[in-house]
């Protein structure tokens, strides 16, 4: 069985979509799942062994593009024997139809009578979770959802990781390594304060640790911004790796990570999908729609009156769900986690 999923277009999405991938293997041990997708979720995708090949899906989130994606389904047609959408816009499930795909699977999302013939209605109060969202549909729509959930679990090839580490001069093993994760492209509103980080950062530096800080392009400056209010000889163990790495170069290095602080972010569910101890700071947003899914989680947050609002930049311009959500919070929700080295308890 040949099944196609049309993959989500954020990076936290697409790591919570292998849910999905396991659900479906476990139905049909035999089928083969390739995913559509941008490109730039590859290497999300090559990480997870149940899925055969990422296909690259050229056209940019929200573009349309009728043509293209009529092309693109008739390269696909005579391939598949199921689609499964996991947006639910209308454009998604172009491509499937125009492949002539026989079971196109999704819920009903925009309008998609006739593009798909296998449309689910969603009971939001009977999946409040998204994985479960996922789940879903690799069941029958009357089919409870086996349990304990799977989780998301990304494969680490050891030999790429000593390429990353070589690329950017990294050491480990005499030093544990905190991985900060402080930018989210949601908004400012998900973004806990630079000089907060930076007491953390100080914290774990004086307890002998380094810190590698995780994140896009756009998050170079906050990473800067962190590494500026630490005074020389605690800056130099700090390594903003924010935009100079691939994505591939950022989840092998965060797999060698003691522990990770990070914002609720793409980064949060890579994190988590390594199993790594993860203190998760939450602010305008909840966890209880996405929550990280690993071991070892700590889920911070002020829990103030108008928080979540679920707003990109504050409304009331204070942004006090993350203001006030103290460094000492997170230290301490990391102490829980991972300890305090011996040689510190000693003194």
């Amino acid at each position: 069985m040949n099944i196609l999923i049309i993959g989500p277009s954020w990076v936290g999405d697409m790591v919570m979509a292998q849910t999905l991938f396991i659900c479906l293997q476990q139905q049909h041990p035999d089928c083969n799942i390739d995913v559509l997708a941008p490109d730039w979720s590859r290497p999300i995708l090559q990480r997870m062994p149940e899925v055969r090949q990422a296909l690259s899906f050229p056209l940019g989130h929200g573009v349309l593009d009728i043509v293209a994606r009529r092309k693109i389904g008739k390269q696909l047609s005579g391939q598949y024997d199921q689609a499964i959408l996991l947006p639910n816009s209308l454009k998604s499930a172009l491509t499937p139809f125009f492949a002539g795909i026989p079971l196109r699977t999704g819920w009903k999302g925009e309008m998609r009578y006739g593009l798909l013939n296998d449309l689910r209605i969603l009971d939001k109060q009977r999946y409040p979770l998204m994985i479960e969202r996922f789940m879903a549909l690799a069941y029958s729509p009357d089919a409870e959802l086996p349990k304990p959930y799977p989780r998301p679990s990304l494969q680490i090839d050891t030999a790429e990781r000593e390429s990353a580490l070589a690329a950017f001069a990294l050491k480990v093993g005499d030093r544990p390594v905190l991985a900060l994760c402080p930018g989210a492209e949601f908004g400012d509103a998900k973004r806990w304060p630079a000089k907060h980080y930076a007491v953390v950062a100080e914290a774990k530096i004086r307890q002998g640790w380094q810190v590698w800080i995780f994140g896009s392009k756009n998050d170079h400056p906050g990473g800067e911004e962190i590494r500026d209010y630490l005074i020389p000889g605690l800056r130099e163990e700090v390594y903003n790796l924010a935009g100079e790495t691939s994505l591939a170069q950022a989840i092998d290095l965060m797999s060698c990570a003691t522990a990770v602080v990070s914002n609720d972010s793409g980064l949060m569910h890579v994190a988590a999908a390594l199993n790594l101890p993860l203190v998760a700071v939450y602010g305008s947003t909840s966890p209880e729609f996405t929550p990280p899914l690993a071991d070892q989680v700590a889920m911070v947050r002020t829990g103030i009156d108008c928080s979540p609002c679920f707003d990109r930049t504050c409304r009331f311009g204070h942004y006090d769900c993350l203001r006030l959500l103290k460094p000492t919070q997170v230290i301490d929700a990391l102490t829980d986690l991972v300890g305090t080295p011996l040689s510190l308890q000693e003194f």
